[in-house]
């Protein structure tokens, strides 16, 4: 784990780079700040009451850690920040309305981030999923020519490393949305060392079944061919895409059979599983979800995690933001 993160630091390391904590009593979240800081990758931003925060340190050094209590900002910034908030929903939200969302950390974190205070936000150690990307989505948005986000895992074991996506974020996915996915997970893989070789997945492989779930793949990996500047191809069963005895027996004509190390999964519910069997059975190290595809990156936690969960999220959060 340390080889896969070490690039990773030192592309951020002086960088100060600011990642904002909206949970940032949380023991674990405290834990990552002060060793973030202390090392010199991050400067972090953690939202909360500076009495709760030193109650829960645990004797942390936060001595580089900034500390905001949104129940005590400066009136003017609030204004500012409401003004902003305010033209950046059009219409769609009273003021009074956009007054209550910043009285949520994630809310205010989130505007942080947009209007530049921060480089990115790590959230979730004690809020769902949605609690995270929702704030995101309404305010910072999607990047520029894309539609949607997608949630993607490294999945590491040694030194084999793989992308997995979308296991986080899309019920399910049209062959467009692949594609995008595609792209978003492309870009991950490089950000660890990774050449990209795309493999999109189904239970069929180069026409050995049919179905519109079959055929759905098939214009996918079609549309890829001009979209993506890395080799990928598809249909493929995950045998065909990752093992190159069986792709010689069921494609033998593909560039990516046999060697492919991002797969793009057909819908939600076949990605969440993937990772969760390479991780419970296969003994991979699952990192993630990496939020891809947002204007400003933004990082969702599992509510299960640990300081050191904390600490590697910080560290691809901080790193996505140097793109």
């Amino acid at each position: 784990m340390s080889n896969l993160f070490d690039g990773l630091r030192n592309d951020i390391k002086g960088k100060n780079k600011k990642i904002v904590f909206p949970e940032g009593s949380d023991e674990r979240i405290i834990e990552a700040a002060s060793r973030l800081a202390s090392e010199d990758l991050i400067t972090p931003i953690l939202l909360g009451n500076n009495t709760d925060i030193s109650k829960h340190a645990n004797g942390a050094d936060l001595s580089k850690v900034q500390i905001i209590d949104i129940n005590d900002y400066p009136k003017d910034e609030y204004e500012a920040m409401l003004d902003a908030l305010e033209e950046r929903r059009n219409g769609k939200n009273t003021r009074e309305q956009l007054s209550e969302w910043l009285n949520n950390e994630n809310y205010f974190g989130t505007m942080l981030v947009y209007m530049g205070k921060a480089d990115g936000m790590v959230s979730g150690a004690a809020h769902a999923t949605g609690d995270t990307v929702r704030p995101a989505l309404q305010i910072i948005k999607t990047k520029k020519g894309m539609r949607r986000i997608s949630g993607s895992f490294l999945m590491q074991k040694g030194d084999t490393r793989y992308v997995f996506a979308d296991c986080a974020i899309n019920l399910e996915l049209d062959a467009a949305g692949m594609v995008e996915v595609a792209k978003q997970s492309a870009e991950t893989a490089k950000m660890f060392g990774i050449d990209p070789k795309v493999a999109f997945l189904s239970f069929s492989t180069k026409g050995s079944a049919k179905g519109e779930m079959v055929t759905k793949v098939q214009e996918a990996a079609k549309m890829a061919q001009d979209e993506l500047d890395c080799p990928s191809d598809g249909e493929l069963q995950f045998d065909a895409a990752l093992v190159p005895e069986v792709a010689k027996k069921k494609a033998p004509t593909s560039g990516v059979a046999g060697n492919a190390n991002v797969f793009v999964f057909p819908e939600l519910q076949s990605g969440n599983i993937g990772y969760k069997i390479a991780q419970r059975l296969g003994g991979f190290e699952a990192f993630g979800p990496i939020l891809q595809g947002m204007a400003k990156p933004v990082s969702d936690l599992s509510r299960g995690c640990n300081a050191e969960d904390v600490y590697n999220v910080s560290i691809i959060t901080a790193a996505q933001s140097l793109k």
